[in-house]
């Protein structure tokens, strides 16, 4: 199968998608909840799936009752990511297949993410990777995080390149109902935090893979 046919551009979502990062966003909400003196919801994370981080701050702030404004929440989860992201998050396996693709066959690349703008550009830098694309967008730059379709049209728009022929990959329900949402063709790859989603998933995506390695058989 041809997951590139008739496709110009290439959209990635960063984390557990272009990065193995979903692990540690559980582990600084715990922290940053249990300082303030609550446990981490069973619900939490699928909450705040595909919303900005602005968007989530603001979640955070109405449900937990914090004291706390959006850009100081927003600066302690950078802090507290800060390291991680600089020194110990790795690309998805194998996902530079897809890259090297891309770089052979001129197809454009971007990223439109719910992270934050540094922690985008920390992990980029730290990997090696960020001239290798052309648009670096952000949930907050756009009216609506994920499921909306604000994010990836927008790096679309950057690109030059037409929805229909932008493929999105995604790990997320939220991030996949977003590249459907925007008119793109939508691979899921597996991550273990949206593991409980599976099917669902799969009934949204176009496709839906293990590894990068899937894309190249």
């Amino acid at each position: 199968m041809n997951y590139f046919k008739d496709i110009e551009a290439i959209i990635f979502d960063l984390d557990g998608t272009l990065v193995d990062s979903m692990w540690i966003w559980k582990q600084i909400d715990i922290d940053f909840l249990e300082k303030r003196g609550y446990a981490l919801p069973d619900d939490l994370q699928k909450s705040i799936e595909g919303m900005s981080f602005t968007e989530t701050a603001s979640y955070f702030i109405k449900r937990f009752n914090l004291v706390e404004t959006l850009d100081e929440i927003k600066e302690e989860w950078n802090k507290m990511a800060q390291q991680f992201y600089a020194e110990e998050i790795k690309l998805k396996e194998n996902v530079h297949l897809v890259i090297d693709y891309a770089h052979r066959h001129n197809i454009k690349l971007g990223i439109g993410t719910s992270n934050s703008k540094e922690l985008l550009l920390t992990v980029l830098e730290a990997n090696g990777i960020q001239s290798c694309f052309h648009s670096l967008r952000t949930s907050c730059e756009v009216e609506a995080g994920k499921p909306s379709p604000d994010i990836f049209l927008k790096v679309a728009e950057d690109l030059g390149v037409a929805p229909d022929k932008c493929l999105v990959f995604e790990d997320t329900h939220a991030g996949i109902l977003a590249g459907r949402n925007a008119g793109m063709k939508v691979v899921a790859i597996y991550d273990a935090l949206s593991e409980p989603y599976t099917e669902i998933i799969k009934e949204d995506a176009d496709h839906y893979i293990l590894n990068y390695t899937e894309l190249m058989e």
